[in-house]
C-alpha cells in the first residue's frame, strides 16, 4: 500500500491546480472546470438598499488559479423580464444587464478594483479608493466571455495576478476581500454579496474576506507607439514615437515607465467656458498616469481636491508656450510587509520644463489606515520650488462609524521668499437604525496653503463645517413608482481664513430610484447673505445678498428605442439677490436605431439676469447673460473590436452690461461709469474618432478634430451666436495613432 499512497496523495494535492489550469474563459459554466470553487448564492438587494433577497436567482463561483482570479456568474433571467441587448463601448455607463466583481487584493480597505461585464460583452474597469470613490480612467488587461441560454446568461472572468500590486500572503495562502453583484438593466435593481453598498460611507472595508491559495505572476510589457498629426490650419505635420514599459517581477514590486510619452488627443473633453476665479477640474485618461495610480490617491472632501493631479505633468508650460513636453516619467510601487509605498518622478524638457516628484507610504491596521505623501515640484522658469506634505488617517472603530482625517502642509520657495501654511479636514459618518445616517464635516485650508503646483484644490483660505441628516426609505408599496427614496437635510457655514462670513446654507434634497430603472434627484439650497471673496482676484471682498437655487434632474434609461435626460434649475444671485430669478434647462434625447448604433442631440439654455464678471482690480460688471448650447453625436459599436464615435458641442453666450461697479473696502458695490463692454462668446468642439482594438490594450486610432473659440466686445442674440459658432475654424487636425502592447 505504501507505493500506492506515495503516488496517489501528490495527485490529490495537485488536482486543484490541474482543475485551475483547465479553466477556459468561454462564458460557459462547466461544473468540472469550477469544481472546488467557492460558490455564492446569497445575493441581496443593495439598490434599493433593502438587503432583501434579489428578485432573480444568481449564482457565482470564485476560484484561484495560477493564471489569475477566476470568477463565474450564472444569471437566471426569464423572458418575462426585459433583456437589455444594447451593445456598449469600453467604460460604458449605460443602464444595461451586467455583473461586477469588486476585489481588494490586500483586504485592507484602501484600494479596490472593479471589473464589469455587460450581457452583450462590453466591459468597464475602475479603481476604488477612499471607500466608495470610483475612477474609470484606468484600463486593465483581463479576460472575459459571455454566453446566453433561453432563460439565463453567464459570464466568466479571469483577472491576472499581475494586474495590481498586492502584498505577500502567509503559508501559501492569500486573504483578499471582494464583492460580487448583478444589475438588472430594465429595473435598475442591484443585488450583491455581501450586502455592502457604495451609497454608504463604508463600502470597500465591508467586502467579504476570502482565503485562497497564493499564486504570483511576473510580467514585462512594452507598449511602443507611433503617431502622426496633420495640422490643416498651419499646413504642418508632426510625427512622434515613444513607449511605455510595465515590469512586475512579483506582487510586491511594480515599475511603470514612459519615454517620450504620446499625449495625442484621442479623447474629447467637454467644452468649458470659465470666467470664474477657480480652475476647472479635468480627469486624465493617459495610460501611464492611470496604471497603478491607486496608491497615490490622497483626496479631501473638498470637490476633486488631491495632492497629485496628473494633469499638471505635461500641462500648460510656465513660459506660456503651449503644453510642456515630457522627456520621461517613472513610477514605482510595492509593499514591504503591511507597508505599501509608491514613488513618482517626471521631467519636462527645455528651460521651462518642470520636475515632479512624489513619495507615498501607507500602513494598514485592523481598524484604521495611516499614510503620508510628500510631493515636490521644481519650476526653474518661475524660480519656484513647491513642497507639500500630507498625512491621512481612516478610523473604523465599529460597524457604524468611520472617521477620515487629512492633514496638509505646504512650503513655497520663490525668488528668495518662503511661505508656509497648512490645512486639515475631518469627515465622520455614522450609520443608525431605520435607514438614518448622520454626517459631520470640518475643513480648514490656510490662506497661504498652496498645493496646485502638483495637486488640485479649488480654493484655499477656507473654513467650512456642516452637519447632515439622511433617511433612506426602501419598503415602499408595490404601487409606488419608486423603489427607494433618500431625503437629506444639511446646514453648513463657510468663512474664509480672514474671518469673513462667506455663506450660511440650508440644503434639502431627495434622491429617488424608480422601479423602471429611472433615477431622479432634486435639491433646494437657501443661502444667507455674505461675502464673495474670490471674484475680484484679491482686490477686495464683495457683499452679496441672500439667494437660493433649486435643481431637478431626471435620467430615463433606454425603453424601446429611446432614452433621455432632463435637467431644470432655478436660481438667484449676483447683487440682486432674490429680486431677480434666473433659470436653465437641458434636454438630451438619445435614439437607438439598433442595439449597436445610437444618436443623440440635446439643447441647454440658461438665462442669468445678474451675472457678475470681474474686469480689473476692483472693477466688476453686472451682465444680463444668456447661453445656448447644442450637443449632438453618435455611438456605433461596429463589432467587438471596432467603434466609431462622433461628438459635437457648440456654444453661443451673450452678455449685455447692466451696470459697472467698484467694490469698496467695506464690501459695498458702488455704481461706476467706468467703460465696460458687452461681450459674447462662441465656442465649438467637433471630433470624429475611430478605434480598432488590435489586441488587449493595443489600438489604432484615427481622429479628426475641429474647434474654435472667439470672444467679441458686443452683444448679440444667442441663436445667431450659436449658428456662427459652427463656422469657427481655429483648429483642424487629423491624428493617426498606433500602439501595441507586447507581453514578454
Amino acid at each position: 500500500m505504501r507505493p500506492l499512497q506515495t503516488l496517489v496523495l501528490p495527485l490529490i494535492f495537485l488536482l486543484p491546480v490541474l482543475q485551475a489550469h483547465a479553466i477556459e474563459v468561454d462564458g460557459r459554466i462547466d461544473p468540472d472546470e469550477w469544481a472546488g470553487a467557492t460558490r455564492v448564492t446569497d445575493f441581496r438587494k443593495v439598490q434599493p438598499l433593502s438587503l432583501a433577497p434579489g428578485s432573480l436567482p444568481t449564482e457565482a463561483w470564485v476560484l484561484a488559479t495560477p493564471e489569475g482570479l477566476a470568477v463565474g456568474f450564472r444569471n437566471t433571467q426569464p423572458q418575462s423580464v426585459t433583456w437589455t441587448r444594447q451593445r456598449v463601448q469600453r467604460d460604458f455607463s449605460a443602464q444595461v444587464d451586467r455583473v461586477n466583481l469588486m476585489v481588494d487584493f490586500d483586504g485592507d480597505g484602501r484600494t479596490g478594483y472593479n471589473f464589469t461585464v455587460a450581457s452583450t460583452g462590453g466591459i468597464t474597469d475602475a479603481v476604488i479608493t477612499n471607500e466608495n470613490q470610483f475612477n474609470d480612467d484606468w484600463d486593465g488587461n483581463w479576460r472575459h466571455a459571455v454566453s446566453e441560454e433561453a432563460d439565463a446568461w453567464s459570464v466568466e472572468m479571469l483577472i491576472p495576478w499581475y494586474i495590481a500590486p498586492m502584498r505577500a500572503g502567509e503559508d501559501g495562502m492569500r486573504t483578499l476581500k471582494l464583492q460580487l453583484d448583478r444589475v438588472v438593466g430594465s429595473t435598475g435593481e442591484r443585488m450583491a454579496w455581501p450586502g455592502a453598498s457604495f451609497e454608504r460611507p463604508r463600502y470597500l472595508s465591508e467586502f467579504a474576506p476570502l482565503e485562497l491559495p497564493q499564486y504570483s505572476q511576473s510580467l514585462l510589457a512594452v507598449t511602443p507607439y507611433a503617431s502622426g498629426l496633420y495640422d490643416n490650419i498651419g499646413g504642418e505635420s508632426d510625427f512622434e514615437a515613444g513607449f511605455d514599459l510595465f515590469w512586475k517581477p512579483n506582487g510586491q514590486f511594480q515599475l511603470t515607465a514612459t519615454v517620450n510619452p504620446d499625449f495625442g488627443q484621442v479623447e474629447s473633453d467637454d467644452l468649458v467656458i470659465n470666467f470664474g476665479a477657480t480652475e476647472t477640474f479635468i480627469s486624465d485618461k493617459r495610460p501611464f498616469f492611470t496604471e497603478n495610480q491607486g496608491i497615490f490617491e490622497f483626496t479631501t472632501p473638498s470637490d476633486y481636491s488631491q495632492l497629485l493631479y496628473t494633469r499638471r505633468v505635461g500641462g500648460p508650460a510656465d513660459d506660456g508656450d503651449g503644453a510642456g513636453d515630457i522627456d520621461a516619467a517613472v513610477k514605482l510601487n510595492g509593499s514591504l510587509g503591511a507597508t505599501k509605498y509608491g514613488l513618482f518622478l517626471a521631467d519636462e524638457a527645455d528651460e521651462a520644463g518642470r520636475s515632479f516628484g512624489a513619495l507615498r507610504v501607507v500602513r494598514d491596521f485592523d481598524t484604521q489606515n495611516l499614510g503620508a505623501m510628500l510631493t515636490r515640484v521644481e519650476r526653474p522658469w518661475l524660480d519656484r520650488e513647491a513642497t507639500v506634505l500630507g498625512v491621512d488617517h481612516d478610523w473604523r472603530p465599529g460597524e457604524r462609524l468611520i472617521v477620515q482625517t487629512r492633514l496638509i502642509g505646504s512650503q513655497i520657495d520663490q525668488s528668495g521668499d518662503t511661505r508656509r501654511d497648512n490645512g486639515a479636514t475631518v469627515f465622520a459618518n455614522y450609520e443608525m437604525d431605520g435607514g438614518w445616517r448622520q454626517q459631520w464635516l470640518a475643513m480648514h485650508f490656510g490662506n497661504d496653503l498652496q498645493i496646485n503646483d502638483f495637486g488640485y484644490l479649488s480654493r484655499n483660505s477656507l473654513n467650512y463645517a456642516h452637519w447632515e441628516l439622511r433617511r433612506r426609505f426602501t419598503g415602499l408599496p408595490e404601487a409606488s413608482r419608486y423603489a427607494s427614496k433618500e431625503w437629506r437635510g444639511r446646514i453648513s457655514g463657510t468663512d474664509n481664513d480672514h474671518g469673513d462670513r462667506l455663506q450660511r446654507q440650508f440644503r434639502l434634497s431627495r434622491q429617488g430610484q424608480l422601479r423602471d430603472g429611472s433615477a431622479e434627484y432634486a435639491q433646494v439650497n437657501i443661502n444667507s447673505s455674505g461675502y464673495e471673496d474670490l471674484l475680484t482676484r484679491g482686490n477686495g471682498i464683495l457683499r452679496v445678498p441672500a439667494n437660493f437655487n433649486a435643481y431637478y434632474e431626471y435620467d430615463r434609461p433606454r425603453k424601446g428605442n429611446w432614452a433621455w435626460e432632463l435637467d431644470v434649475n432655478m436660481f438667484s444671485g449676483g447683487l440682486s439677490g432674490n429680486d431677480e430669478v434666473g433659470y436653465d434647462f437641458s434636454l438630451e434625447p438619445r435614439y437607438f436605431f439598433s442595439d449597436a448604433f445610437a444618436v443623440y442631440a440635446g439643447m441647454f439654455y440658461q438665462h442669468r439676469p445678474d451675472w457678475l464678471v470681474w474686469q480689473q482690480d476692483n472693477l466688476i460688471g453686472s451682465f444680463d447673460q444668456e447661453r445656448l448650447q447644442f450637443s449632438a453625436g453618435l455611438d456605433w459599436t461596429i463589432d467587438g473590436r471596432q467603434e466609431l464615435r462622433v461628438k459635437l458641442q457648440a456654444i453661443g453666450l451673450d452678455a449685455e452690461l447692466r451696470q459697472a461697479y467698484r467694490v469698496q473696502p467695506g464690501g459695498e458695490a458702488v455704481a461706476s461709469n467706468d467703460p465696460v463692454d458687452d461681450f459674447n462668446v462662441r465656442n465649438l468642439g467637433f471630433q470624429v474618432r475611430y478605434r480598432y482594438e488590435l489586441a488587449p490594450l493595443s489600438y489604432l486610432y484615427v481622429v479628426y478634430g475641429r474647434g474654435g473659440y472667439e470672444q467679441a466686445p458686443y452683444s448679440d442674440g444667442t441663436w445667431p451666436l450659436l449658428e456662427d459658432s459652427f463656422g469657427l475654424h481655429d483648429d483642424e487636425q487629423l491624428l493617426v495613432k498606433l500602439s501595441y502592447r507586447f507581453e514578454l
